[in-house]
């Protein structure tokens, strides 16, 4: 996976802007600043649809005819083109997280959870949310999201679930969900076929023929837990089998799909309540 997380300027230790993406999932990008007392903004656009909470202290929000004094717990939605800025209140310190989000990719996310695809990106209305569940769900995906070793399975997976949820707090859209059990068992022999390959969600959707949103949430309905979570419980299987006829840990790490022997051993205790080496010796 190839993931560039690059520091940038700025008037303090504190203030310079962290950016991370990865050009593995190039429809994203983060961007977090640990003390904004010093980040000012002119007013400004984006091409791409941004949202992101405030983690610390207050700040200024100017988008279109919003403007408004913003604290810890506020979710800024920005569409795309809008001009907008934030900046801190008589250089009090404020701490921030964005994710910057491709047009075309929420569009077609938009599109699968049942708005007209002949109309541009919905806009959001609310440029402005204090949902508690939202913030939360913000800073789990960022943490997720920015998480070193995470693969890239689960994020783009993460994203889709975020997104989705965003979507229906901010602008709820239809969601129908029909039934296509026979397309859910492809993607789940898929998985347990090619577990221990690097798979993607495009290939498992591929797989199944169906749109990302409504495959995670009508696989997650079915068999209770994610594409994600499915595929390592799938590793985890395999993982036993070689581990029963003694195979060296770091081996079978390598065998059952996992980057490194500790992803290996934490996966394996939480779904077998045992270290691999445990499993292996019978203690």
């Amino acid at each position: 996976m190839s993931q560039a997380t690059a520091q940038g300027r700025g008037t303090g230790r504190g203030t310079a802007p962290q950016f991370w993406r990865d050009a593995a999932l190039p429809f994203i990008e983060a961007r977090q600043v640990a003390d904004g007392s010093k980040v000012c903004y002119g007013k400004h656009t984006h091409e791409t649809f941004s949202i992101g909470v405030i983690t610390g202290g207050h700040s200024s929000y100017l988008n279109g005819s919003t403007r408004r004094e913003i604290g810890l717990g506020a979710v800024v939605v920005v569409n795309p083109g809008a001009v907008h800025a934030c900046n801190p209140l008589r250089d009090a310190a404020w701490s921030y997280r964005m994710l910057y989000l491709d047009v075309a990719w929420l569009h077609d996310l938009q599109c699968q959870l049942g708005f007209n695809p002949n109309v541009d990106l919905h806009a959001f209305h609310c440029t402005l949310s204090h949902n508690p569940q939202l913030f939360a769900s913000f800073n789990r995906f960022y943490a997720l999201l920015t998480a070193p070793q995470v693969p890239v399975l689960h994020k783009h997976s993460a994203a889709v679930l975020f997104f989705t949820q965003a979507q229906q707090w901010l602008h709820p859209a239809p969601l129908v969900l029909h039934e296509a059990n026979d397309r859910l068992a492809r993607a789940a022999e898929l998985i347990s076929a090619q577990c221990t390959d690097n798979l993607t969600l495009a290939q498992i959707c591929a797989a199944a023929d169906l749109s990302a949103s409504y495959l995670i949430r009508a696989f997650k309905k079915r068999y209770g837990m994610t594409p994600h979570a499915f595929l390592l419980d799938r590793r985890i299987r395999f993982a036993r089998g070689l581990l029963r006829r003694d195979a060296p840990l770091a081996e079978v790490a390598l065998a059952s799909g996992f980057a490194d022997q500790a992803h290996f051993h934490r996966v394996f205790k939480q779904l077998s309540a045992a270290t691999p080496g445990q499993y292996r010796g019978g203690i």
